[in-house]
């Protein structure tokens, strides 16, 4: 099966937050994204990586694109 032809892709805006503007394409209209940003670290990590956690949820009224989802700064 070929995931392009099976999958509904629509474009998506992100509002708020760090990530404020950004345009995406998404598939199924998920209801929650999430967006990392790498932190710098002091001294060898190893495998290790920092990333801070940035999360996004879909705006329930907007039915047309593009998709509108909202920073919440209550997330982890």
């Amino acid at each position: 099966m070929d995931l392009q032809v099976a999958t509904k892709w629509e474009t998506a805006v992100l509002a708020g937050g760090p990530a404020d503007g950004l345009r995406m394409q998404v598939a199924d209209r998920p209801s929650v994204l999430q967006v990392t940003v790498p932190c710098r670290t002091d001294g060898p990590t190893g495998e290790v990586r920092v990333e801070a956690l940035y999360i996004y949820r879909r705006q329930l009224g907007v039915h047309s694109e593009p998709l509108s989802y909202g920073y919440d700064s209550a997330s982890p």
